[in-house]
């Protein structure tokens, strides 16, 4: 009997998460660990205690630091106790599958860019005029304002119902040293203009290859007959080609997210303490943003589809489910953009003119959950810090918050940078996302679902209101 993969990817997250519990990841100081701290640019009075304090045995993140945290100091301590956690963790048996994850994402990446490029110029040269693009552009821009919009207004409704930032130990701020500075909106949008396509190609750089190929493919259309014939011709058979590539990487998928999902859950399986201490005092913070993603996700868009539409969107989500577990597991909603577009081509219908327009323009722009979270955390951190926002204050957050989504980019850490722009837009203590960063890899992992979830549901929408006659 032939097992389906939606029961395979199923399986791989159930083996996943056994093999995490039974194979925890622990803390040692080995050799290797010394070696590392060696080759890098540390004190050597540092060295010499972590060799001091070097044992024979394997603990948990909680008993590790306690152990070492005296023969520290305050000051190393504060200082290089994220490099020391990242060389010291151990775990001789997840080496074993951990690569399928890295091996798998690197698979990902390694067409996305040919894809998008060859997506997006394949579907704009078969639009018949400049028009139709602009209302295809014109429905894409009101969608991803709409519900953008809806996010940010279920964010302010719950963080004002629950006040998670209220009774918070702000001194408990975790070190921010890993925190990239932001760039700045304006610069964002420079920035989307390459200097170099290439260099652009060689980075993936999302946001700036989407400019070019849009420019490029509207161009097509301009050009004398043989030209665009040629042209569309090529970039149509080689979109074929790797949508042909990415449904054969989906059956590797449940390998990858066994694996991802392995090294996730030994991250915190074998410490306890330490995921009691994650909620303790950021519980009502963690289960008011994940309320608030929860119902925007469950309500809000499936309302859209369902009633404006007449899109199922039970159905979407089952045919979703693994795109959705690896952007869960990758938190990045780029590296995801292979796979939804494979889901929303084949197995919804939505036709490449449409997904390749709508897909890696939200990969790139469309922040529904990263919005949703940033305003969450915003007001999370006055109350934290007892500071009122006025009305005014509370405007330029929300106008700030959309601004900044735009300039955000589907990758691990853009919520963090983005945060730090609106923080700062209002005059409130950057410092105070130091408060999250013990908590904000599952927040990442949840909100990315959301991003990638919106993005899909979107590209279903504007199909349908193209006249596609879909299979959901």
């Amino acid at each position: 009997m032939k097992i389906g993969l939606q029961t395979q990817i199923f399986f791989g997250l159930i083996l996943g998460i056994i093999f995490g519990i039974s194979f925890p990841t622990t803390y040692k100081i080995t050799d290797n660990t010394i070696t590392l701290f060696q080759t890098g640019k540390y004190p050597a009075e540092l060295i010499q205690i972590l060799v001091n304090e070097r044992k024979d045995f394997k603990e948990t993140e909680t008993v590790f630091i306690k152990r070492i945290k005296p023969s520290l100091g305050p000051e190393y301590f504060a200082k290089y106790k994220t490099d020391i956690l990242k060389f010291s963790k151990y775990n001789s048996y997840l080496p074993y599958i951990d690569w399928i994850g890295g091996l798998y994402i690197r698979i990902l990446l390694m067409i996305m860019v040919p894809l998008v490029v060859s997506s997006l110029i394949s579907g704009l040269s078969g639009i018949a005029s400049g028009y139709n693009l602009l209302g295809l552009g014109i429905k894409t821009a009101v969608y991803y304002f709409t519900t953008t919009s809806f996010a940010i207004i279920i964010g302010l409704l719950f963080v004002h119902l629950l006040h998670p930032g209220y009774g918070i130990e702000v001194n408990n701020a975790q070190d921010m040293g890993t925190l990239i500075n932001p760039i700045s909106f304006k610069d964002s949008l420079i920035n989307i203009i390459p200097v170099n396509i290439f260099e652009a190609f060689a980075h993936a750089n999302l946001i700036s290859i989407i400019f070019f190929a849009l420019l490029f493919g509207f161009f097509v259309t301009k050009v004398n007959d043989r030209s665009r014939i040629l042209m569309s011709n090529f970039f149509s058979a080689a979109s074929e080609i790797l949508i042909q590539l990415t449904n054969f990487i989906m059956r590797l998928l449940p390998f990858g997210i066994l694996s991802l999902t392995a090294s996730f859950v030994a991250e915190y399986s074998g410490d306890i303490p330490k995921l009691l201490n994650l909620f303790s005092s950021l519980g009502q913070y963690f289960f008011t943003v994940v309320f608030a993603l929860a119902f925007h996700a469950v309500i809000t868009i499936p309302l859209i589809m369902y009633f404006g539409f007449s899109a199922n969107p039970w159905k979407h989500f089952k045919i979703m489910r693994g795109a959705l577990l690896t952007a869960c597991f990758t938190s990045s909603s780029v590296t995801t953009l292979p796979l939804t577009m494979s889901s929303v081509n084949k197995n919804c219908g939505v036709s490449n003119k449409v997904s390749s327009f709508i897909l890696p323009l939200g990969a790139s722009i469309s922040m529904d959950g990263t919005s949703l979270y940033a305003i969450v955390t915003v007001f999370f951190i006055s109350q934290a810090y007892g500071i009122d926002l006025s009305i005014i204050e509370t405007l330029i957050i929300i106008a700030t918050t959309m601004l900044a989504s735009i300039g955000s980019t589907g990758v691990p850490m853009s919520g963090l940078l983005m945060l730090s722009v609106v923080l700062a837009a209002v005059g409130l203590p950057v410092e105070g996302i130091g408060l999250l960063l013990v908590i904000d890899r599952i927040l990442e992992m949840i909100r990315t679902m959301i991003n990638v979830w919106s993005d899909s549901c979107g590209a279903i929408i504007i199909a349908k209101s193209e006249g596609e006659q879909l299979r959901i």
